[in-house]
């Protein structure tokens, strides 16, 4: 009888586990592919911080959401024959964004940029002296010698691009639904294998009972 009850108990856990698990687990998917998106890198100009095809995972944000020093995916309708860029914010709107060619300060204050390809910056972009206009961004690329970006487009609208057209941001990892998909994966298969020892011990059980002699009877 103890096994019998110990079977039955297995199996209802096995009952909890296996539907939590695959909700979990189904939940995090369905997380990941509401909020991110995968993109593959097509040219040089964010080099030395991304390379030519490495694949990267997106972060879908809205515009609110955006901060300096993002690295966002970015569809400007008039550049890039209409392709999705990947640049780095500089300056939001308000800001005033000074480079000497070489240096950049926004709003007065140096900017600190260890993510830069060390080297010649393409000599045809010379200083500037901007006011980036409300709702939209100063973005440059990495590799400051081989980056189409805003010094390029200084007479239209001080090169700036709206904030409207991001894709998203580059995100490091994706923690929340990785841990979601991988505890729901444990919980499931934790609860197979109780499902599985229960039942087998409820086997065990019931061959024990047919083993019994019967009571006599007069």
């Amino acid at each position: 009888m103890q096994q019998r009850g110990v079977g039955s108990g297995l199996r209802v856990a096995a009952w909890v586990l296996v539907p939590l698990g695959l909700v979990l687990a189904l939940g995090g998917i369905g997380y990941f592919f509401a909020n991110y998106q995968g993109a593959t890198v097509m040219s040089e100009a964010m080099k030395p911080t991304y390379r030519p095809g490495e694949r990267l995972v997106i972060e879908r944000i809205g515009a609110g959401e955006i901060r300096r020093g993002d690295v966002l995916l970015i569809h400007v309708p008039d550049r890039y024959q209409g392709r999705p860029a990947l640049q780095r914010v500089i300056g939001m709107g308000g800001d005033h964004v000074v480079s000497d060619g070489r240096r950049i300060t926004v709003n007065g204050k140096p900017v600190d940029e260890p993510y830069v390809m060390r080297g010649e910056v393409n000599p045809t972009t010379g200083p500037y002296d901007v006011k980036v206009p409300h709702g939209r961004l100063f973005l440059l690329g990495d590799h400051r010698g081989n980056s189409n970006d805003s010094r390029y487009f200084l007479d239209r609208q001080s090169g700036s691009v709206a904030a409207s057209g991001v894709l998203g941001r580059v995100h490091g990892g994706f923690t929340v639904p990785a841990v979601l998909v991988a505890l729901g994966i444990v919980l499931a298969l934790v609860g197979i294998g109780l499902g599985i020892t229960g039942h087998a011990a409820g086997r065990r059980a019931r061959r024990s009972l047919a083993a019994v002699p019967p009571w006599p009877v007069t």
